[in-house]
């Protein structure tokens, strides 16, 4: 599989859209109830742009196959150095390398930025995310019990860190 790499644009909103739905609603990956509308996502993704985060997809055929960001961690000035990023892959396409080079670009991006750290967010049952994280250096720095309601059970959100 041919994967290429290259700056997120508008046309692309439709099939991020469908990834980040599909994980709303059949997985853990994101704690929301709710699909996201193209209008609603296009907005969120508005908004890291003009924050100057970068947004990058994979694409295969010209056809998005994943993407990833990240974004500020917390709104103090005093984080403006860690991020929190994400990393989503189309669900028939994992184990196919895609999110190894999402990853590998987000790092290379926030170095070139001069940050000093990302934050992966992880629910605690998706094991192979938290596994994908450690080969590429993150480290689990804390559990927060409990942080999330979802499909009628309480989840629990690993913290994971990479010093850049």
């Amino acid at each position: 599989m041919d994967i290429e790499i290259r700056p997120y644009i508008a046309e692309d909103a439709i099939a991020i859209l469908e990834i980040i739905n599909y994980n709303i609603l059949n997985s853990t990956s994101l704690y929301d109830y709710k699909p996201r509308t193209l209008e609603n996502q296009v907005l969120i993704f508005d908004d890291k742009i003009k924050k100057d985060f970068p947004i990058i997809v994979a694409t295969n055929n010209n056809n998005v196959v994943g993407f990833g960001y990240y974004s500020e961690f917390r709104f103090r000035e005093a984080y403006k150095f860690t991020v929190e990023h994400s990393v989503y892959v189309n669900n028939d396409l994992h184990g196919k390398g895609i999110g190894k080079l999402i990853m590998k670009n987000l790092i290379e991006l926030a170095k070139a930025q001069n940050l000093h750290t990302m934050i992966g967010v992880i629910d605690s049952e998706n094991l192979s995310s938290i596994d994908f994280h450690e080969k590429f250096g993150f480290e689990i720095v804390g559990t927060i019990k409990e942080s999330g309601f979802k499909f009628e059970r309480w989840l629990h959100s690993v913290f994971m860190q990479k010093m850049l």
